[in-house]
Order: C-alpha cells, then sequence, then structure tokens
C-alpha cells in the first residue's frame, strides 16, 4: 500500500517509517503540510498520516483541501490534542481516525491495518469463534451478541489473540504488541491482564478460552 506520512518531528518520522516499510507498505515523507499536499498532487495514496500541527499548512488545514479536491483514501490525524472538542474538529475536517501522541508503535500499526481494509471492504472485519465475536476495524467486542466492556489493553490482548487463533503466542510477542518494545512490565502484569479477560469471556463451567502454554506464553483454543 502507497503511504504518505507527513510529520515535522524527523526523529518520529524516521521511526514511523522504518515501522511502515517492515511491513512492506510504500512510504513518502514530508516534513510540512505543503509537502504533504503537493506530493498529493502528484502521486495516489491509499492512506495520508497528517501530523496536527506542521510548519506551513496545519494537518487540519491539509485534510480539508484533501477533501475539497476529491481525495477518497483514508486519513489518519496524529495529535497531541485530546479534547474532545479538538477530536471533533478533527474528523469533521475529513479526517477517518485519529490517534493521540504518544502513542505506541503498535497502536499505530494496529489503526493503519483497520483504515487500510476499511478503503478496501465496507464490511468490518469480523472474527468470531463460537459465542465470541470481534470486530478489528470497531475495536468492538460480543460475548454471545452482547457487547463486552474491555480497557484498550484488554482489547489489545484479544486482539492479538484472534488475529493468531489457534497458535502458540510467547509473553514477549504479546508484551510486546500491547507495551511497546520498550516495554518495562513484569511477567505478573501480563498474568494479571489475562485474569481480568478470562472473567469478562470465560464460561465457568469449562475450561478458559485463553489457555495458558507453560514456559512459552498463551493461545486461544478454538473449541
Amino acid at each position: 500500500m502507497k503511504i504518505l506520512l507527513a510529520e515535522d518531528d524527523a526523529r518520529l518520522r524516521r521511526n514511523i517509517v522504518h515501522i511502515l516499510k517492515k511491513e512492506f507498505h510504500n512510504v513518502t515523507e514530508a516534513e510540512n503540510g505543503q509537502d504533504a499536499l503537493d506530493h498529493t498532487l502528484t502521486e495516489k495514496y491509499d492512506l495520508v498520516i497528517l501530523d496536527w500541527m506542521m510548519p506551513q499548512l496545519s494537518g487540519i488545514e491539509v485534510c480539508q483541501q484533501l477533501r475539497k479536491t476529491g481525495f477518497n483514501g483514508s486519513i489518519l490525524m496524529l495529535t497531541a490534542k485530546d479534547d474532545t472538542e479538538d477530536i471533533i474538529k478533527g474528523l469533521d475536517s475529513g479526517a477517518d481516525d485519529y490517534i493521540v501522541k504518544p502513542f505506541k508503535i503498535e497502536e499505530l500499526l494496529a489503526r493503519v491495518r483497520a483504515l487500510l481494509r476499511r478503503k478496501d471492504k465496507v464490511i468490518e472485519q469480523v472474527i468470531q469463534i463460537n459465542q465470541l465475536q470481534l470486530n478489528v476495524d470497531s475495536r468492538v467486542f460480543l460475548y454471545n451478541n452482547e457487547v463486552v466492556d474491555l480497557t484498550k489493553n484488554e482489547f489489545l490482548l484479544l486482539e492479538y489473540l484472534f488475529i493468531n487463533k489457534g497458535r502458540v503466542l510467547t509473553r514477549e510477542q504479546i508484551c510486546i504488541y500491547i507495551w511497546g518494545y520498550d516495554y518495562d512490565v513484569s511477567n505478573n502484569s501480563l498474568d494479571a491482564l489475562v485474569k481480568l479477560v478470562r472473567k469478562k469471556i470465560d464460561d465457568s463451567q469449562s475450561k478458559s478460552r485463553i489457555q495458558n502454554v507453560r514456559g512459552i506464553g498463551y493461545k486461544l483454543r478454538e473449541h
């Protein structure tokens, strides 16, 4: 997929570009809003990632201009503004999603995957396992068709297990996915998180849906 990243923080921009290229995306960089807008006039992009505060043109201004010119790709805003009014302003300007700084790279990648899937199909991606249903795009989890209230980390744990259903995931893999590459959490933190999720999705009369694989990590039971 072709992605345009506009971010004036050079270090953050390099890090994001590096990660996106590891995911096999074709990435173009821009260090200000005007450069970003110029790139979209000569190239077609599946996704544009815009920092809110940039020189020359802000991310909001670029977003508005893109929608006015008929750009129908996805737009993701990176912002340090987390007030409801600012978030509404960003979405009303034409952005499809936003992520608040500072953020974990894994969360950014999850948002990117969701937006790129949404571009190719109207139906949201749903992973169904028996009575459990996880909607990756809308970040909603259902048990027996009822919404289960999950924290951000609880959802990330289930998302990773569902995407890799049937596979054994190591503790390190799970911790990196939830807390990032620079995670500094104990094994007890992961175990405690698993315990909380089990309480929300398990039937007390059967084995836990999240299986502990001794000495390795966890896997999701499919039956």
